[in-house]
């Protein structure tokens, strides 16, 4: 057989990512691109068999905040071990550029109190060759990558540069601070940038305290920006609200959408303490898009829940003066302190300690293959109940087994009362777009750049009766979210991107994550490993192999395809 082709990957089962239903076909791969797809292709100089195995897009994960990884680190983990090939950063209006050398501090703090980057990691790591965004992008396009990445502009940071301590302060913006925010905005979209983001909750707050800078802007400064899009014609708007006043904070959202003409997005979860909040807010969502506006929710296909264990950056027993006490030794070290008799008693003795105390009603032991829906009946209370032993007791005695490397997880959002019927609800809207996965972000407390991979097993693998099939949720994971930033890609087709994924479906496993420590200065952060991808491609080139990274760095910054020299 002659060779024609890069890559083929020969007799798969191909799931396009248009929402067609799959096939069986070879794709073969040229200079980056798919050149066919077809029967009986032509050889290849490298071939993967893919007989008994699903091919398929790669993912791209639009929620993502690799915004410091991406200075400094090359591959873009824990995101390109789950099949993602191309990731879009600055989300919640948090970021780093534009930035005056003076605010740089500032943004660390806000940086490590909103997305649990610890600091010594940012101070060690960050180069800050860069104040403008577009120097910030000339910076991100000279390094190499294992997977592509894009960028939005955040809120927070173009506040700061354009208005100094006044935006600290939650100072309104004056005109003239609208119109040089606007400004920024419409050169960052020519610049390549592929939106601008937002964040208007209680929960973005410094490692200070401090709320994020964006939290107070009003509505004529957010439509100020909002018009720097339309001003480039191109970005998209992405936004995140407690919605307190849902009214109020949906009318901003309109303003936005309606006077930039630009499409929006929001983040949308079910809140377990207003647990029907999330369907107002979406039906708010069906009366903007009746209306002609383009707004989505971006929503998450499992459970957002926290980990918690002697490894990661919160336990139980984490503000007991006498876990303080040995907080600095090592897990193994600590495991073995903590069973200590009189330590055991002190600490259970103090426990919960100062500050807040989820209970162990929503505490469950992680398995070696996690599973994110448990029931009640597996919870740390409900086996330690079956033991006849106090709830904290159990969950102490867990933890300081053998090497400490016992991990609870607590689903926080999108299962009250074990229920996933607001999920399930939200992932099947017309108007819903995925993501939330937060990949480089919360560091050592939650790892939901996984969830793609969970998309596969839990909803396309064992989503029977869930109206969500095979071909749906690889399109929801693909051709969805990259026409929603408006990225060319995300299809298995003859002239499209050469970004695809081999996976063994039947045989997919998310396994337990687990804290590594290959952040500058030594940081750590969770990671998750999956069995299943027999390869992932990027730009014609297999990065991943059976889960383990080849060597290859062919993923680049990718700008807006209405991307323009400065004026």
């Amino acid at each position: 057989m002659s060779t024609t082709f890069d890559i083929v990957v020969r007799g798969g089962t191909v799931v396009d990512g248009s929402g067609a239903e799959p096939f069986e076909a070879d794709v073969g791969m040229k200079d980056g691109r798919i050149a066919a797809v077809g029967p009986k292709l032509a050889g290849g100089e490298e071939e993967i068999e893919a007989k008994g195995r699903i091919v398929t897009p790669g993912f791209v994960d639009i929620h993502t905040h690799y915004d410091g990884h991406a200075t400094w680190a090359k591959r873009l983990e824990p995101s390109s071990s789950h099949g993602v090939t191309t990731v879009v950063m600055g989300n919640c209006g948090v970021g780093f550029a534009p930035c005056h050398p003076g605010d740089r501090g500032r943004l660390i703090r806000l940086m490590e109190g909103v997305e649990d980057i610890p600091e010594p990691v940012m101070t060690a790591g960050l180069p800050w060759t860069w104040e403008s965004f577009r120097d910030y992008l000339n910076y991100l396009e000279g390094r190499e990558f294992d997977i592509d990445l894009a960028a939005q502009l955040p809120h927070a940071p173009l506040r700061v540069f354009v208005m100094g301590e006044r935006a600290a302060a939650k100072a309104p913006a004056t005109e003239d601070d609208i119109a040089h925010m606007r400004a920024i905005a419409a050169d960052a979209m020519r610049a390549g940038a592929l939106g601008f983001s937002t964040s208007r909750t209680l929960n973005h707050r410094a490692s200070d305290g401090e709320l994020t800078p964006s939290y107070a802007a009003a509505s004529d400064e957010l439509t100020g920006i909002a018009q720097g899009l339309k001003d480039a014609g191109t970005g998209v708007l992405q936004l995140i609200s407690d919605f307190d006043d849902i009214e109020r904070e949906f009318a901003i959202v309109r303003r936005m959408a309606s006077t930039s003409g630009r499409p929006l997005s929001l983040s949308l979860m079910q809140n377990p303490a207003v647990p029907t909040k999330w369907r107002e807010i979406l039906d708010r969502i069906e009366q903007a898009n009746r209306d002609g506006l383009t707004v989505k929710a971006q929503v998450a296909g499992r459970p957002i829940g926290l980990i918690y264990g002697l490894s990661t950056s919160r336990n139980p027993f984490t503000n007991c003066p006498s876990y303080q006490a040995i907080a600095d030794l090592g897990v193994k070290d600590r495991a073995i302190a903590m069973r200590d008799t009189a330590r055991r008693a002190a600490i259970l003795a103090e426990y919960p300690g100062e500050g807040y105390a989820l209970p162990f009603e929503m505490m469950y032991l992680m398995g070696d293959e996690p599973r994110y829906e448990p029931v009640p009946e597996e919870s740390i209370a409900s086996e330690a109940a079956r033991r006849g032993i106090h709830a904290k007791t159990h969950a102490y005695d867990l933890l300081s087994e053998d090497q400490g490397l016992a991990l609870f997880y607590i689903p926080v959002m999108n299962y009250a009362g074990s229920s996933n019927t607001a999920m399930h609800t939200m992932l099947k809207h017309e108007h819903s777009i995925l993501g939330l996965g937060d990949g480089g972000a919360h560091c050592a407390m939650i790892c939901d750049a996984s969830m793609t991979t969970h998309m596969m097993i839990r909803w396309a693998r064992g989503g029977t009766g869930s109206g969500l099939s095979l071909a749906s949720v690889v399109h929801a994971l693909t051709a969805s979210t990259a026409t929603a930033v408006g990225l060319d890609r995300g299809l298995v087709a003859a002239g499209a991107k050469a970004d695809l994924n081999v996976i063994d479906l039947d045989h997919l496993v998310l396994h337990r994550p687990k804290m590594v420590h290959d952040l500058p200065e030594g940081g750590g952060r969770l990671s998750q490993r999956a069995s299943g991808y027999d390869a992932t491609i990027v730009s014609g080139r297999i990065t991943y192999r059976q889960g383990e990274f080849t060597g290859n760095l062919p993923g680049r910054l990718v700008r807006s395809a209405h991307a323009k020299e400065p004026n």
